[in-house]
Protein backbone atom coordinates (compact mmCIF):
# COMPACT_ATOMS: atom_id res chain seq x y z
CA UNK A 1 0.00 0.00 0.00
CA UNK A 2 1.52 3.49 -0.89
CA UNK A 3 5.58 3.55 -2.53
CA UNK A 4 7.57 1.56 0.04
CA UNK A 5 9.84 3.75 2.35
CA UNK A 6 13.08 3.52 0.26
CA UNK A 7 11.46 5.22 -2.77
CA UNK A 8 9.17 7.56 -3.42
CA UNK A 9 7.41 8.72 -6.84
CA UNK A 10 7.05 12.78 -6.85
CA UNK A 11 4.52 13.70 -9.42
CA UNK A 12 4.63 16.91 -10.18
CA UNK A 13 1.79 17.72 -13.38
CA UNK A 14 3.13 19.18 -16.44
CA UNK A 15 -0.12 21.48 -16.09
CA UNK A 16 1.39 23.71 -13.38
CA UNK A 17 3.41 26.55 -14.08
CA UNK A 18 7.39 28.09 -12.25
CA UNK A 19 7.69 25.03 -10.47
CA UNK A 20 10.28 25.77 -7.76
CA UNK A 21 14.18 26.18 -9.03
CA UNK A 22 15.11 23.76 -6.01
CA UNK A 23 13.22 21.09 -7.61
CA UNK A 24 15.17 21.66 -11.16
CA UNK A 25 16.93 18.63 -10.86
CA UNK A 26 13.97 16.49 -10.43
CA UNK A 27 12.52 17.54 -12.99
CA UNK A 28 15.02 16.52 -15.64
CA UNK A 29 15.47 13.15 -13.89
CA UNK A 30 12.32 12.50 -15.02
CA UNK A 31 10.36 13.63 -11.74
CA UNK A 32 11.67 10.63 -9.56
CA UNK A 33 13.07 10.84 -6.63
CA UNK A 34 15.06 7.84 -5.12
CA UNK A 35 14.67 8.06 -1.39
CA UNK A 36 18.17 6.29 -0.20
CA UNK A 37 17.85 3.51 2.27
CA UNK A 38 18.33 4.29 5.74
CA UNK A 39 21.65 3.32 6.34
CA UNK A 40 22.64 5.93 3.43
CA UNK A 41 21.05 8.40 5.77
CA UNK A 42 22.98 7.87 8.67
CA UNK A 43 25.33 10.91 7.84
CA UNK A 44 24.16 14.22 8.49
CA UNK A 45 25.20 15.29 5.17
CA UNK A 46 22.30 12.92 3.07
CA UNK A 47 20.01 13.58 5.93
CA UNK A 48 20.25 16.71 5.67
CA UNK A 49 19.96 16.97 2.05
CA UNK A 50 16.62 14.80 2.33
CA UNK A 51 15.18 17.46 4.41
CA UNK A 52 15.80 20.01 2.63
CA UNK A 53 14.50 17.88 -0.54
CA UNK A 54 11.10 17.06 1.19
CA UNK A 55 10.52 20.80 2.26
CA UNK A 56 11.23 22.02 -0.98
CA UNK A 57 8.49 19.51 -2.27
CA UNK A 58 5.89 20.74 0.50
CA UNK A 59 7.01 24.19 -0.49
CA UNK A 60 6.15 23.40 -4.13
CA UNK A 61 2.91 21.38 -3.39
CA UNK A 62 1.88 24.44 -1.00
CA UNK A 63 1.61 26.69 -4.54
CA UNK A 64 -0.01 23.59 -5.93
CA UNK A 65 -2.75 23.18 -3.29
CA UNK A 66 -3.79 26.84 -3.83
CA UNK A 67 -4.24 26.50 -7.65
CA UNK A 68 -6.33 23.63 -7.31
CA UNK A 69 -8.55 24.89 -4.61
CA UNK A 70 -9.20 28.12 -7.00
CA UNK A 71 -9.47 25.51 -10.31
CA UNK A 72 -12.24 23.06 -8.05
CA UNK A 73 -14.49 26.52 -7.46
CA UNK A 74 -14.18 27.40 -10.93
CA UNK A 75 -16.43 24.55 -11.93
CA UNK A 76 -19.09 24.11 -8.80
CA UNK A 77 -21.28 27.31 -10.56
CA UNK A 78 -22.71 29.63 -7.52
CA UNK A 79 -22.61 30.07 -4.92
CA UNK A 80 -19.29 28.85 -4.67
CA UNK A 81 -17.75 31.33 -6.54
CA UNK A 82 -19.33 34.39 -4.89
CA UNK A 83 -17.73 36.65 -2.77
CA UNK A 84 -20.47 36.17 -0.22
CA UNK A 85 -20.27 32.74 -0.12
CA UNK A 86 -19.58 31.33 3.48
CA UNK A 87 -19.70 27.47 3.03
CA UNK A 88 -20.93 25.87 5.97
CA UNK A 89 -18.53 23.46 8.14
CA UNK A 90 -18.35 20.50 7.14
CA UNK A 91 -17.05 17.62 8.93
CA UNK A 92 -14.96 14.46 7.45
CA UNK A 93 -15.50 11.84 9.80
CA UNK A 94 -11.72 10.87 10.49
CA UNK A 95 -9.52 13.98 9.55
CA UNK A 96 -9.69 17.65 11.26
CA UNK A 97 -7.47 20.82 10.04
CA UNK A 98 -4.36 21.39 12.00
CA UNK A 99 -5.27 21.79 15.52
CA UNK A 100 -5.17 24.74 17.49
CA UNK A 101 -2.43 23.30 19.60
CA UNK A 102 -0.48 22.08 16.81
CA UNK A 103 2.33 24.29 16.33
CA UNK A 104 2.80 23.64 20.40
CA UNK A 105 3.98 20.30 20.16
CA UNK A 106 7.41 18.81 19.46
CA UNK A 107 8.61 18.94 15.76
CA UNK A 108 8.76 15.70 15.24
CA UNK A 109 4.97 14.24 16.67
CA UNK A 110 3.98 17.71 14.24
CA UNK A 111 5.54 15.39 11.32
CA UNK A 112 3.70 12.70 12.58
CA UNK A 113 0.79 14.07 12.53
CA UNK A 114 1.07 15.98 9.09
CA UNK A 115 2.23 12.30 7.57
CA UNK A 116 -0.53 10.47 8.53
CA UNK A 117 -2.91 13.67 7.64
CA UNK A 118 -1.42 13.65 4.20
CA UNK A 119 -1.99 10.03 3.31
CA UNK A 120 -5.83 10.14 4.52
CA UNK A 121 -5.85 13.08 2.00
CA UNK A 122 -4.79 10.66 -0.47
CA UNK A 123 -7.24 8.67 -0.18
CA UNK A 124 -10.08 11.46 -0.33
CA UNK A 125 -8.58 13.25 -2.75
CA UNK A 126 -8.91 10.52 -5.21
CA UNK A 127 -12.67 10.08 -4.12
CA UNK A 128 -13.28 13.82 -4.89
CA UNK A 129 -11.79 13.37 -8.31
CA UNK A 130 -13.86 10.64 -9.02
CA UNK A 131 -17.06 12.40 -7.50
CA UNK A 132 -16.22 15.19 -10.10
CA UNK A 133 -15.36 13.02 -13.08
CA UNK A 134 -19.27 12.24 -12.86
CA UNK A 135 -20.56 15.87 -12.33
CA UNK A 136 -18.10 17.28 -14.76
CA UNK A 137 -16.82 15.17 -16.87
CA UNK A 138 -15.89 17.39 -19.47
CA UNK A 139 -13.44 19.10 -16.36
CA UNK A 140 -9.87 17.68 -17.71
CA UNK A 141 -7.58 20.07 -16.24
CA UNK A 142 -9.46 19.54 -12.71
CA UNK A 143 -9.54 15.86 -13.36
CA UNK A 144 -6.05 15.92 -13.65
CA UNK A 145 -4.90 18.51 -10.81
CA UNK A 146 -7.31 16.55 -8.04
CA UNK A 147 -5.68 13.03 -10.02
CA UNK A 148 -2.18 14.60 -9.45
CA UNK A 149 -3.34 16.11 -6.24
CA UNK A 150 -3.80 12.59 -4.72
CA UNK A 151 -0.72 10.94 -5.75
CA UNK A 152 1.78 13.91 -4.49
CA UNK A 153 -0.33 13.78 -0.97
CA UNK A 154 0.95 10.15 -0.72
CA UNK A 155 4.55 10.85 -1.85
CA UNK A 156 4.66 13.94 0.71
CA UNK A 157 3.64 11.80 3.50
CA UNK A 158 6.09 8.69 2.82
CA UNK A 159 8.39 11.53 2.29
CA UNK A 160 8.20 12.65 5.83
CA UNK A 161 7.84 9.50 7.26
CA UNK A 162 11.44 8.80 5.64
CA UNK A 163 13.04 11.25 6.97
CA UNK A 164 11.42 10.31 10.81
CA UNK A 165 12.57 7.19 10.15
CA UNK A 166 15.89 8.64 9.33
CA UNK A 167 15.96 10.82 12.73
CA UNK A 168 14.89 7.58 15.11
CA UNK A 169 11.46 8.76 14.99
CA UNK A 170 8.81 6.28 13.91
CA UNK A 171 5.61 7.06 12.07
CA UNK A 172 2.40 7.60 14.32
CA UNK A 173 0.00 5.79 14.17
CA UNK A 174 -1.95 6.29 10.99
CA UNK A 175 -5.38 8.76 10.85
CA UNK A 176 -9.26 6.65 10.85
CA UNK A 177 -9.70 6.24 7.08
CA UNK A 178 -12.06 8.95 6.75
CA UNK A 179 -15.71 7.98 6.41
CA UNK A 180 -17.63 10.14 3.69
CA UNK A 181 -21.32 10.72 3.53
CA UNK A 182 -23.69 7.67 1.87
CA UNK A 183 -25.67 9.08 -0.96
CA UNK A 184 -25.03 12.59 -0.72
CA UNK A 185 -26.54 15.17 -3.39
CA UNK A 186 -24.97 17.24 -6.00
CA UNK A 187 -24.80 19.65 -3.30
CA UNK A 188 -23.13 17.65 -0.55
CA UNK A 189 -20.69 16.66 -3.27
CA UNK A 190 -19.51 20.12 -4.18
CA UNK A 191 -19.32 20.96 -0.58
CA UNK A 192 -17.10 18.11 0.26
CA UNK A 193 -14.65 18.58 -2.05
CA UNK A 194 -14.38 22.11 -1.52
CA UNK A 195 -14.15 20.75 1.86
CA UNK A 196 -11.18 18.61 1.10
CA UNK A 197 -9.15 20.89 -0.98
CA UNK A 198 -9.16 23.32 1.98
CA UNK A 199 -8.33 20.81 3.64
CA UNK A 200 -5.33 19.61 1.56
CA UNK A 201 -4.14 22.91 1.28
CA UNK A 202 -4.19 23.25 5.08
CA UNK A 203 -2.39 20.34 5.65
CA UNK A 204 0.56 20.75 2.80
CA UNK A 205 1.12 24.25 3.97
CA UNK A 206 1.41 22.96 7.65
CA UNK A 207 3.49 20.33 6.69
CA UNK A 208 5.88 22.99 5.18
CA UNK A 209 6.19 24.99 8.24
CA UNK A 210 7.34 22.12 10.39
CA UNK A 211 9.64 20.85 8.00
CA UNK A 212 11.19 24.44 7.96
CA UNK A 213 11.14 24.29 12.00
CA UNK A 214 13.03 21.23 11.74
CA UNK A 215 15.34 22.63 9.81
CA UNK A 216 16.22 25.82 11.94
CA UNK A 217 16.13 23.36 15.23
CA UNK A 218 18.78 20.77 13.46
CA UNK A 219 20.14 21.81 10.60
CA UNK A 220 21.53 25.60 11.50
Amino acid sequence: EGAPRDSCDFYLPKTYSNPSQALTPLLRAGLKVDLQSHSSASSFPHLEAKIRQTHSLAKLLTSYAEQLLQEYVQHQGDPFGLPSFSPPELPVSGLNSPAPTHSGLPTLERLQLDAAALNSLSLLLDTICRLQADLNPFASRLLRRLEDASHQSRALGNAVEVVLEALGAAPGPPEPHPILPESPGVFLIKLLGYRVCGLYQEWVSCTEGDLSQLMREGLG
